[in-house]
């Protein structure tokens, strides 16, 4: 599918400072829109949400506004949209609801490859509530953590699998719809961490079999927020601590304190500029989309297979990042030499691909790297080829340096 790269690169102010952006995994850069978005929310009149003053409505607008298009980008339900601060905000919120229901003898299944904001929170909320943690450990030698690996830790007791769409670590993309299958039928709940996913796939939370699924806009070109998309029958179920005089419908129940308006009406915006990433211009906004990600998939599928094939000439370089079915994140680490000062030495050329473990400590733990991980490529919508010659004629000069006399890892 066609991919005009100069069109979308020249909507991103960012770029025009000059750096080659390997850093989207850890947050995207912003296109003008979306910017424009931001300001026009705060340039205009706004208040609590109503129906009376311009203030009000305008508010109104904008919720209404960002439910509709964060759905449309999940394949979701507007009602079964809750915003919360971030992605980690939210696990922490509903482990909690969730959790008041478990008790001694239950369990819960957590996953080695997954970013500890998808870990922790569960892990403390079955403590609390005097239930199991059972681990489900990815293959270190391939990076793919499969369905067999659910089904092994799932029993009759389960009451939730937390597992990601995608690691930010690594790539991998696990075989989402069939382990919901098998945790569906233990009865168990499934909470998906797509916040790497939703940066480079086109999402359908009901052909993954997401009970919940959180993501976070600023990793697709939006500003910073948490997101988290439920089943609104689902939701109805579920009792968060609140205030007494707050909303108690769904999903405003889930929201506390008055929501960011302008960082929803950029949110709102992101998507609207991916719907407009694809060939096709006409139909629904989830049509759009649909198309959208798979013209930017396509492109971003060109560019990694530039960088793996441009990595095999460097002996020294180690690719973590294997399994057959993975986003365009690259993980590498570099033989007698330290990944930072990789990091550090790229970055002053202009080129930011960084360096660590990224919250994702027991991925980086389970790969033999301890909690120092390795540097991280990943691709954005806006990189281009001229990017991946940069990053590999910076990895070259680097590694034709001498090496260190001592202290090398």
């Amino acid at each position: 599918m066609t991919y005009d790269i100069a069109a979308v690169r020249a909507q991103f102010p960012a770029l025009k400072a000059g750096s080659a952006h390997f850093d989207g995994p850890g947050g995207s850069q912003t296109p003008q829109s979306v910017i424009e978005a931001v300001t026009d929310a705060l340039a205009n009149p706004l208040s609590n949400r109503g129906s009376r003053t311009l203030g009000e409505r305008n508010a109104e607008r904008i919720v209404t506004g960002a439910r509709h298009a964060l759905a449309d980008l999940l394949g979701a339900q507007p009602s079964g949209i809750v915003f919360g601060r971030s992605a980690t905000q939210l696990a922490y919120d509903f482990s909690r609801t969730l959790a008041r229901t478990w008790g001694p003898g239950d369990e819960i299944v957590v996953t080695s490859l997954d970013h500890d904001a998808n870990i922790r929170p569960w892990i403390q909320a079955a403590a609390n509530a005097g239930a199991t943690v059972r681990w489900a450990e990815f293959d270190p030698a391939t990076g793919e953590l499969t369905p067999g690996h659910i089904r092994a830790v799932l029993s009759e007791r389960t009451r939730l699998v937390a597992v990601t769409a995608a690691s930010n670590l690594i790539g991998t993309r696990p075989a989402i719809p069939e382990i919901a299958r098998l945790a569906h039928e233990t009865g168990a709940l499934l909470y998906i961490d797509g916040v790497h996913y939703t940066a480079h796939a086109c999402v359908d939370i009901d052909a993954l079999g997401a009970d919940f699924f959180a993501c976070s806009p600023y990793k697709f070109l939006g500003p910073h927020l948490g997101v988290l998309a439920g089943r609104p029958e689902l939701l109805e179920t579920l009792q968060p601590d609140k205030l007494l005089p707050s909303s108690n419908a769904v999903p405003e129940r889930f929201e506390f304190g008055t929501l960011p308006y302008e960082i929803l009406a950029g949110a709102a915006a992101a998507v609207d500029f991916l719907a407009t990433l694809g060939p096709h211009h006409d139909g629904s906004r989830r049509v759009r989309l649909v198309s959208a990600f798979a013209a930017l998939e396509g492109h971003e599928d060109t560019l990694r297979l530039r960088i793996e094939q441009g990595l095999r000439d460097f002996e020294a370089i180690t690719v973590h990042s294997r399994a057959p079915e993975r986003t365009p994140t690259l993980l590498l680490t570099i033989e007698g030499r330290s990944t930072l000062d990789a990091y550090h030495y790229l970055a002053d050329r202009g080129i930011d691909a960084p360096s660590g473990s990224f919250y994702a400590l027991e991925a980086s733990r389970r790969l033999g790297l301890g909690d120092a991980g390795g540097l991280r490529v990943g691709l954005a919508p806006y990189n281009n080829a001229e990017d991946v010659d940069r990053l590999l004629q910076g990895l070259s000069d680097f590694l034709r340096r001498p090496r260190p006399a001592s202290g090398a890892h």
